[in-house]
């Protein structure tokens, strides 16, 4: 028996080991594109015009040490041993850092954050001991609400910079592969081939977006794995042949000969340096589609020793062609016999670079526009079976024109790195500043264990990130006239919908006007479901009473529906679903949050009001059931859901049924909703429920319940209507200039020119009704 216990333990050992390679093999295709392409712009940058390489190789050689201590640090120590340990449930990037930091202190201005959301099974909230100076650090966070500003000012920017880098990295790693043609062309005519070039393949690259990488995907992984195998070979052999002794410009001591000679020029050169690591961020944003440990294995024991074996052999042939007819450049180092190959397979790598910093792209946008931080857009799912694989038109085309304009306007691989340098370093220095705040806040450690690591990795990339602001008017402009454009718009978005929520909340009605509202109104019912789409958590939105004040008819079945985005990466859908009543039972009308986290697929329209019914039915079963074991332990006719406040919600789910305990109260325009739930008790669930005309009195569900779910499936029948609001932002009088600007001209502009929310829902046109409203803010 011992024995068989241990093969089975040997076994799934093997097979954990088996998945764990696998998964680090295709890592390469996803994570380490744009990184491993490095190798093709970094010595062209940084030797552009800043420094030249003279006889005595002290120039190459410190290069190559910035790079080799530069590569360690950051990607190695910085990113695979600390950054990806500070995961959102398995997720990476800005927003999952930012997430992390919202759950475990008051800092969050987006209106998303209830206390029942703390049930989730995904909603990691580990909470050992605080110590006294981290739990300081928290107070003092939480105290100061311009702090809670610039905190979602720094994701803001990292997140523009993200998509300025989606931007820039198709540019320069196309562009660079595409540039070993002009050893084979003259001076003259190369740049005119190069640029056509470049700009087609960019097109055909963003042409095919729409169709998903899932049908080429299996093909990333090859192609990578064939270039860093290339790359590694080649500078192994250009070591052996050229300079046998270029390993001692490993050591640190060539850094300070190298800045003690070049001074101002070397310091300069660095934004050219910085692009070997271009790349690493990627493995942090993308740890969600893999593990912490294949992406640790993939890069410490195949891309590391890689890129270092190919930035040695470029420096042990660069040491000895000091006046080479050709600037300095990859494929010089290549040898004219394999030159060609090297080029197809160099093209290949950089077009499935580009295509994971786009698809990263798409996904960032997708997590702002889900948090209410971006205008509304359309996001098409290219998979059914791949989670992630999304594409947005809008974005796509913009990002192709503008790399077409980058490409023709910039025309050199220096203006390109500096470009692009400038945007990778800044979106660095915002993960150093967030993972230290989740240090303190999430892990606990001592506050100078937080600052040790923010100074260390924070003064690296200041250096060069310096050394990129001074090369503005040498193309950095760009990342910093996109992302202040960018900013722009995403904080104005997110200043008019927290505007909005507390306008909403401050304007809503309660039940007992609605239904003394009722008789002088003369309110006639119809048949079907009506789904009013709220903000809302509770209480009736102000939308829907205008609605019925001056149309007084609504539909048999009411729905309220609230799609709430929560600050984890997924809500299981046993657990996305919050149902409650609106009223007393005879009022037939229901409340629905829907919960979804910042990286889950919304659903279509008619697989939701499907799903809709379904656990509505659920609810208004184990409603009836629990109060009829209310009454039967208490024999208290005040126990049943006749009340006229809305007393509970139930997490209708696969499995389970928990109910929770909700109190109405006038809720204050905060980051976290004063809506108070507890668990009380668990129920089973049954998997569905039909109507049985034949059914006697006696039976357990009783004739008011069966009543209750016929008038429910008879209203889905009927037809169901969608309802939403039609706002119209206007600042109020007296507000200042720049709130006036933000919201009568920026939002309204913004949400004119976007996608509706029927677009964004996918509500069929002939089922929607739109409710024109003026908010004043």
């Amino acid at each position: 028996m011992d024995l068989d216990c241990g093969k089975l333990l040997s076994s799934s050992k093997k097979d954990s080991w088996k998945t764990t390679l696998l998964l680090a093999y295709q890592s390469l295709g996803v994570v380490y594109g744009d990184l491993g392409i490095s190798p093709l712009y970094v010595y062209k940058s940084t030797f552009a015009e800043d420094i030249h390489h003279s006889e005595t190789n002290e120039e190459i050689f410190g290069v190559l040490s910035f790079v080799f201590w530069t590569l360690t640090l950051v990607p190695l120590f910085k990113y695979v041993f600390i950054v990806l340990r500070a995961d959102d449930n398995g997720e990476g990037g800005t927003f999952a850092l930012y997430s992390l930091i919202c759950r475990h202190a008051k800092v969050s201005l987006l209106p998303n954050h209830q206390v029942s959301d703390e049930a989730l099974s995904t909603y990691k909230w580990e909470n050992p001991p605080e110590k006294k100076n981290s739990s300081n650090v928290k107070k003092l966070l939480e105290k100061h609400k311009f702090l809670h500003t610039a905190l979602l000012i720094l994701v803001l920017l990292g997140t523009c910079m993200v998509i300025g880098d989606g931007l820039l990295t198709p540019v320069i790693s196309v562009f660079s592969a595409v540039s070993g043609l002009e050893l084979s062309m003259s001076k003259d005519h190369h740049q005119y081939a190069v640029i056509p070039i470049t700009c087609f393949i960019l097109v055909c690259l963003f042409a095919l977006q729409h169709y998903g990488t899932h049908r080429v995907g299996f093909f990333f992984a090859p192609v990578v794995l064939t270039w860093l195998l290339c790359i590694s070979g080649l500078g192994l052999y250009n070591i052996i042949h050229w300079n046998p002794r270029v390993y001692e410009a490993l050591s640190p001591y060539y850094m300070v000969k190298f800045l003690k000679k070049t001074r101002k020029s070397g310091w300069m050169s660095l934004g050219g340096i910085l692009l070997c690591i271009t790349g690493s961020e990627a493995m942090f944003a993308d740890i969600g589609h893999f593990s912490y440990t294949a992406i640790q294995i993939a890069f410490t024991f195949l891309v590391y020793p890689a890129l270092i074996l190919a930035y040695m052999g470029q420096a042990a042939y660069l040491s000895k062609h000091h006046n080479s007819t050709h600037k300095i450049g990859f494929y010089v180092s290549v040898p004219e016999c394999v030159r060609w190959p090297v080029l197809a397979i160099a093209i290949l790598a950089s077009v499935v670079g580009s295509q994971a910093i786009i698809s990263g792209t798409f996904s960032i946008i997708n997590q702002s526009q889900s948090l209410g931080c971006f205008p509304r857009v359309k996001v098409i799912h290219t998979s059914d079976k791949i989670h992630g694989q999304i594409y947005i038109p809008e974005i796509n085309w913009v990002l192709m024109i503008l790399c077409i304009a980058v490409t023709i306007g910039f025309r050199d691989v220096k203006h390109m790195g500096n470009a692009s340098g400038l945007a990778v370093m800044a979106v660095m220095l915002v993960t150093t500043c967030l993972t230290s705040l989740v240090i303190v806040l999430y892990w606990h450690k001592p506050p100078i264990v937080a600052l040790a690591f923010l100074l260390f990795f924070g003064s690296i990339e200041l250096l060069y990130f310096s050394a990129s602001v001074i090369k503005f008017r040498e193309g950095a402009w760009l990342p910093i006239l996109l992302s202040l454009f960018l900013m722009t718009i995403m904080f104005v978005w997110h200043y008019a919908t927290i505007k909005k929520y507390e306008y909403d909340l401050h304007n809503k009605v309660s039940l007992d006007w609605l239904l003394a509202l009722g008789p002088s109104l003369g309110i006639a019912r119809v048949p079907g479901i009506g789904i009013v789409f709220t903000n809302l958590t509770s209480g009736i939105p102000a939308n829907f009473s205008r609605f019925v004040t001056n149309l007084p008819a609504f539909h048999r079945v009411l729905v309220f529906v609230c799609l709430k985005s929560v600050p984890v990466p997924y809500v299981p859908p046993a657990e996305r679903y919050l149902v409650g009543r609106v009223g007393p039972t005879s009022h037939r009308s229901y409340r629905c949050i829907v919960r979804y986290g910042y990286r889950d697929v919304h659903q279509d329209v008619d697989s939701f009001e499907t799903q809709l019914v379904e656990k509505l039915a659920d609810f208004i079963h184990y409603d009836w059931c629990d109060n009829e074991k209310k009454n039967d332990d208490y024999d208290d006719d005040d126990n049943r859901s006749g009340s006229s406040n809305e007393c509970r919600l139930a997490v209708i789910g696969m499995v389970s049924v928990s109910n929770f305990e909700i109190e109405e109260s006038d809720l204050q325009p905060a980051s976290v909703s004063s809506v108070e739930m507890e668990p009380v008790n668990v129920g089973q669930r049954r998997v569905r429920f039909y109507v049985d005309d034949n059914e006697s009195e006696s039976s357990t569900m009783g004739v008011q319940l069966q009543e209750e779910l016929r008038e429910l499936y008879a209203a889905q029948e009927a037809g169901t209507a969608f309802i939403l609001g039609h706002t119209h932002v206007k600042a109020k009088q007296g507000s200042s200039f720049m709130k006036r600007l933000a919201l009568n001209y920026g939002y309204n502009f913004l949400s004119r020119n976007c996608r509706g929310p029927d677009v964004a829902l996918k509500v069929p046109p002939a089922s929607l009704l739109e409710v024109g409203m003026v908010y004043v803010v």
